[in-house]
């Protein structure tokens, strides 16, 4: 939400497990923000066991990622439902910075304060249901008086349908400082997967202070 420079790093943390970039209709490839290659057309969950069902190792992956779903009961085709329910800001030294998400997609004024040079992360908790949703990503785009100062990206994940959150922090960023630095910054938030299909996007505004909002 305040970072610098471009930036797109793999999977980490829960959402994702390396050995499944092996999976590869599940993922694609940018050449730019607003442009993505398509690798394969969207399957049920019934259709993602049954692909490649005679290759061992991509079978235990499956398995693995689908846990507890009873595929018995599952629809040939659902569209996966991905709730984004919390986001925080988590700084060293201080109570963490939990966000509510309204209805509109569009806090009302400042949605928080960053005191400037301050190390932070962004926690995500995303809630998936009825389907894999593949390769979520967050992208974000910020501007202070006018001028884009960020166009920041992060691959989230492949994400199977489960009945508690997943919960995903993103690599550590530091908040620019001195009196260029400060003041009230505009931004868009959002989550989309490898269709492009978005599943939040959040018009905001932020500022950056000396200090800490009390």
């Amino acid at each position: 939400m305040g970072g610098t420079d471009d930036k797109e790093a793999p999977p980490s943390g829960s959402v994702a497990q390396d050995d499944a970039a092996s999976e590869s209709s599940c993922y694609a490839t940018e050449d730019d923000e607003d442009t993505l290659i398509h690798l394969g057309p969207k399957m049920s969950i019934r259709e993602h066991l049954e692909k490649d069902k005679d290759d061992e190792s991509l079978r235990r992956w499956k398995e693995q990622l689908l846990g507890s779903v009873d595929v018995s009961q599952v629809e040939e085709i659902q569209e996966p439902d991905v709730k984004i329910l919390s986001l925080a800001i988590i700084s060293a030294g201080r109570s963490d910075i939990v966000l509510e998400i309204p209805e509109s997609g569009n806090p009302k004024g400042p949605w928080f304060t960053l005191k400037e040079g301050s190390k932070y992360n962004l926690k995500f908790s995303i809630k998936v249901s009825n389907d894999i949703v593949c390769g979520l990503k967050y992208t974000n785009q910020v501007w202070k008086t006018g001028l884009k100062v960020d166009n920041s990206k992060e691959m989230l994940g492949t994400f199977s349908p489960q009945a508690e959150p997943y919960t995903h922090v993103m690599p550590e960023e530091v908040t620019p400082s001195g009196f260029i630095a400060r003041g009230n910054y505009s931004a868009k938030t959002k989550f989309v997967d490898d269709d492009n299909k978005c599943y939040l996007e959040l018009n905001y505004t932020f500022d950056i202070q000396k200090d800490w909002a009390k």
